[in-house]
């Protein structure tokens, strides 16, 4: 079937769209056909999200005015920081909004974990929402648009949790979504999942489209050279054999043995100066809950739980502000729930750090000193 066959279901045509004067979107021209799936890459801030929220009635008004409406309409999206209510089970965030008059708490749990086990995603439907990990909200977040059974599905970052095993059953799900006519944007920074999943890709830069055109166009330097707007050539970034390894600073942080009942057990390492430390490991390996102990977030074990060094002298922090007041800071995963206060402004929360660091003591802040803050750290 060539291009002219298949029929376009969504088209927006010079869309732009700011925030605060900063232009976030400009002239965006975008299409969606019957049954493809349609990658759309860039760099961070490059306005890939927005421009999905306002066909999903998430921002604006241009294509819906509400989300409810463009679900109405047929149009599901799946957001990078999931929209799930924390306090409600699995099998309620599933069916919250299609619920009958009546419901039976067994059934709807039986009910969801059998759609559950057919998309293969192992989770259980009793579970509380706000027990659960990244992964597993993501699931659920996409099991719900999947359970809506919408002609078009927005995926935003969707296997940024997943594991391997788990991005495989995904992908599964997305070529039989797609089978059945689905239509799919799938927003994404791994250029290869894009390269083989999509029927086309969309590369925006800076609010504005650089390209469209069919993935068999495309190849890994030809996407990157489009969102970033030059190649990666050897001249910009010299190959590992060329560049001298630094040799490693002081010892700052020593971990040894260190064990929190069955989800962290013997780990040991040490972070040196100046040095970026990577961690690799299947979700549930433990990763996020060794340094979440070293954060002050988490206790190890009293009897056996090993010790851990700072600049050569032991710790123990009982709360993370210690941690902070040694200079131990823990930037969360999960922005919503652990890493800021939804109700309060971006002013409000920057100064809530400095105090939960000890940088200071005032018993009374005006707002003044808090919006010189905020103004400071959101400059251009």
């Amino acid at each position: 079937m060539s291009d002219s066959d298949l029929e376009t279901i969504v088209r927006l045509e010079d869309v732009t769209k700011s925030y605060r004067g900063v232009p976030a979107l400009k002239n965006v021209n975008f299409d969606l056909r019957k049954g493809e799936v349609h990658a759309l890459l860039g760099e961070n801030g490059a306005g890939k999200s927005t421009l999905m929220k306002i066909i999903a009635g998430v921002v604006g008004e241009v294509v819906y005015a509400s989300p409810h409406a463009a679900l109405e309409a047929g149009i599901a999206m799946v957001f990078q920081e999931t929209s799930l209510v924390p306090s409600m089970t699995v099998a309620q965030n599933l069916y919250l909004g299609s619920e009958k008059f009546l419901n039976r708490l067994r059934g709807t749990y039986i009910s969801a974990q059998q759609f559950l086990r057919s998309l293969n995603f192992p989770v259980d439907p009793a579970a509380l929402v706000e027990t659960l990990g990244a992964a597993k909200r993501q699931m659920v977040e996409i099991a719900r648009a999947v359970h809506h059974n919408a002609d078009i599905i927005i995926f935003d970052e969707p296997t940024a949790t997943l594991t391997p095993e788990e991005k495989r059953h995904f992908f599964a799900l997305i070529r039989r979504l797609k089978a059945k006519g689905v239509s799919i944007v799938f927003i994404s920074h791994a250029l290869e999942e894009a390269l083989a999943l999509s029927d086309r890709i969309t590369i925006l830069r800076d609010g504005e489209v650089v390209v469209t055109g069919n993935t068999s166009a495309f190849d890994r330097d030809a996407i990157i050279a489009a969102m970033v707007g030059r190649a990666l050539s050897a001249a910009l970034y010299r190959s590992r054999a060329d560049t001298k390894l630094r040799k490693p600073g002081r010892k700052v942080v020593s971990v040894q043995d260190v064990s929190m009942h069955n989800i962290v057990r013997n780990n040991s390492f040490s972070i040196f100066e100046g040095q970026i430390t990577g961690v690799l490991g299947l979700i549930g390996s433990g990763r996020t809950e060794t340094f979440k102990i070293l954060a002050g977030i988490y206790k190890r074990d009293f009897k056996r739980g090993g010790t851990i060094e700072l600049d050569d002298k032991p710790i123990r922090f009982v709360v993370p502000r210690q941690a902070m007041k040694s200079g131990v800071v823990y930037v969360t995963e999960d922005r919503k729930s652990e890493g800021f206060f939804e109700t309060m402004s971006i002013a409000e929360n920057l100064f809530a750090g400095l105090l939960a660091a000890g940088h200071e003591k005032a018993w009374v802040v005006g707002n003044k000193a808090m919006h010189d803050l905020a103004a400071e750290w959101t400059k251009p």
